[in-house]
């Protein structure tokens, strides 16, 4: 299945039913009386974030989504079923905008960053009132009743961000994905070029006590990524949800006088494409150290700053040390988040969920330039 992390979709509420205008007719009831019916409610349109999900990709195939009408209410004080609701399943992470009619740009509406957290994208429209609702002492027998009031219908923009743990970064061929392999049970593409990796992947380490370690590898970066070389630019936004970075840098591509020289130009394209990205927790590895010889990785060792880490992703040889300082830090950041209240990565209870879209009752809400979407791939 493709890596979908964009799409375009447009999203309608039910209409709400008619009121009834009904009058009784009954040989007990010789003076009658009003006895309609309100109409049913049109169906809301939600969003739910499902972990059963990985990609956008379902919404490459429809783009329309419409909730139920609710019915007409009808005579004996009958009253109109109301519409069900449309949920709509996303993957966590989905950020769901609003496209400015007025204006350029787009507006977020909701970011559902827990396993079924809620949004109402759309409410439906309320049903008409009955005329059983218009009886008054001087209008005994009113024939008033309200229509059902329309549902909203919105263009929406969604964009997945992928949560995880902990993000790999690198230039290509750094040995990411063979990384990924050998401590997960995901299966990356692996050759010997680079930008074998096209699509962010997910990998998931698990402890003997049963926690999890998730892990998202991104395509590599090159210099001038921040600006759009290459393919990382594009990818970059999946990193910006992890708790730290593992900054992989292969041993041919190391400096023996001065290996924290290849660490800094990812830092600072990093940085140029957001300084919050940039000061995040990193963990340096010095990759392919089975490949090296002798004297380059005896030159390495000694002039790599202290906290660099040197592994061989192919024979395993470090990754228990990389793995342990993962779990470290992975525990370090979670106690963290829990303590300023955002633990992202626990499933939503009921009060966790947005209102709906008209209301005032969201956690963030920011503007965002049209351009700053790519293009979608048809």
């Amino acid at each position: 299945m493709r890596f979908v992390d964009e799409a375009s979709i447009t999203v309608r509420s039910g209409k709400g039913g008619n009121g009834s205008a009904s009058l009784k007719r009954a040989k007990n009831l010789p003076k009658g009386g009003p006895d309609g019916g309100d109409g049913g409610k049109g169906g809301d349109v939600v969003f739910c974030a499902s972990q059963r999900l990985l990609t956008l990709y379902d919404f490459r195939a429809q783009r329309l989504f419409e909730a139920e009408n609710g019915q007409n209410g009808h005579g004996q004080d009958k009253y109109g079923r109301g519409g069900e609701d449309l949920i709509i399943e996303v993957p966590v992470g989905t950020q769901v905008f609003l496209e400015n009619e007025d204006e350029e740009g787009y507006t977020l509406l909701a970011d559902l960053r827990r396993a079924n957290q809620r949004f109402v994208a759309c409410p439906g429209g309320e049903g008409g009132r009955g005329n059983l609702h218009f009886k008054t002492s001087v209008n005994r027998a009113p024939k008033r009743a309200e229509t059902g009031k329309l549902g909203q219908e919105k263009r929406l923009r969604l964009e997945l961000k992928v949560i995880a743990d902990a993000g790999l970064l690198g230039l290509p061929n750094a040995g990411k994905s063979t990384f990924l392999s050998a401590v997960s049970a995901a299966r990356p593409k692996i050759a010997s070029y680079p930008f074998t990796t096209l699509t962010p992947n997910l990998g998931v380490v698990e402890s003997d006590d049963g926690r999890r370690l998730i892990i998202a590898d991104i395509p590599g970066l090159i210099e001038g990524a921040s600006q759009g070389l290459g393919l990382g630019h594009k990818f970059l936004k999946h990193v910006e949800r992890t708790r730290f970075l593992v900054h992989i840098l292969s041993g041919d591509d190391a400096d023996p006088e001065n290996p924290a020289a290849g660490f800094a130009m990812l830092d600072e394209e990093l940085r140029a494409f957001d300084p919050e990205l940039a000061d995040k927790p990193q963990i340096r590895v010095i990759n392919k150290i089975d490949i090296l010889p002798e004297d380059r990785l005896a030159a390495l060792r000694a002039n790599a700053p202290a906290d660099v880490l040197f592994v061989s992703a192919l024979t395993g040889l470090g990754l228990p040390e990389l793995l342990a300082d993962m779990w470290r830090r992975m525990d370090e950041a979670a106690e963290a988040d829990r303590a300023a209240g955002l633990d992202f990565y626990e499933s939503a209870d009921a009060d966790d969920d947005y209102g709906d879209a008209d209301g005032q009752d969201f956690p963030e809400a920011a503007s965002r330039d049209a351009g700053g979407f790519a293009d979608e791939e048809e």
